[in-house]
């Protein structure tokens, strides 16, 4: 690398204030960028700028709440972000939802909030930054996937299969958006120490990724811009018995 090439970038991060959020926002405020956060709360959100500006104070940072089931929400997101920064350069889809629920107890709405927010908006937040990218020849999109993307676990069958979806969805924009110098990067971790990664049953929680691991990982993913792309990343965690 032969400079930083995502200083003074734009970036906006969904899921912002949640464990491994957070950490993506401190690595990509590290590396220069102008941020946009995404979460459900404005007292977590502002929480977290404050943190970050005193990390970089020669970059702009916003924020706005916003509910990822609600179509509105997302549509004020976008219009917000637009105000803000005109052009998103990169966006990281990391909000998520976690449902552990056994396969015959799951209902239409379980299925219904697990894909709007785990895929729907992914989609449709990816689609409309999408234009300004291709407009200045250059992007890239993070969708945050899971070791559940390429696998089955009981007890989980809506959340895998969303995550199947992600990575299908990411795999499909790659091919399609790289001749534009748009990378789509799907980035599948296994279990994190988050508290989201508390909710999994049966698996020794010290054992778990650092989220702040994953998220120099992708600031370093990020950081090349020739003809090297690791677009589909699968990071698994070292487990001694």
């Amino acid at each position: 690398m032969k400079h930083n090439i995502l200083e003074n970038k734009n970036c906006l991060i969904t899921g912002a204030t949640g464990g491994l959020g957070q950490e993506i926002s401190k690595e990509m405020i590290i590396r220069g960028c102008n941020l946009f956060l995404t979460g459900r709360s404005d007292k977590k959100l502002e929480k977290l700028k404050k943190q970050l500006v005193k990390t970089n104070r020669n970059v702009n940072i916003w924020y706005q709440k916003g509910d990822l089931e609600s179509i509105d929400d997302i549509k004020n997101i976008i219009k917000y972000a637009k105000q803000k920064m005109n052009n998103v350069d990169i966006l990281i889809n990391c909000a998520g939802y976690f449902l552990i629920k056994k396969f015959m107890d799951n209902n239409l709405k379980d299925f219904e909030k697990s894909f709007k927010i785990n895929i729907r908006a992914p989609y449709l937040l990816s689609k409309e930054f999408c234009k300004g990218m291709l407009e200045k020849k250059w992007g890239r999109i993070v969708n945050i996937g899971s070791s559940s993307s390429y696998a089955g676990f009981k007890e989980t069958t809506i959340y895998c299969s969303s995550k199947h979806a992600v990575l299908g969805l990411s795999r499909a924009m790659h091919d399609e958006l790289k001749i534009h110098n748009i990378r789509t990067f799907c980035i599948s971790p296994g279990s994190i120490k988050t508290d989201m990664g508390k909710q999994v049953k049966n698996q020794d929680f010290s054992s778990f990724i650092e989220p702040k691991e994953i998220a120099e990982y992708i600031g370093f993913i990020l950081s090349f811009d020739d003809n090297m792309i690791s677009e589909e990343v699968r990071l698994n965690r070292v487990i001694i018995k």
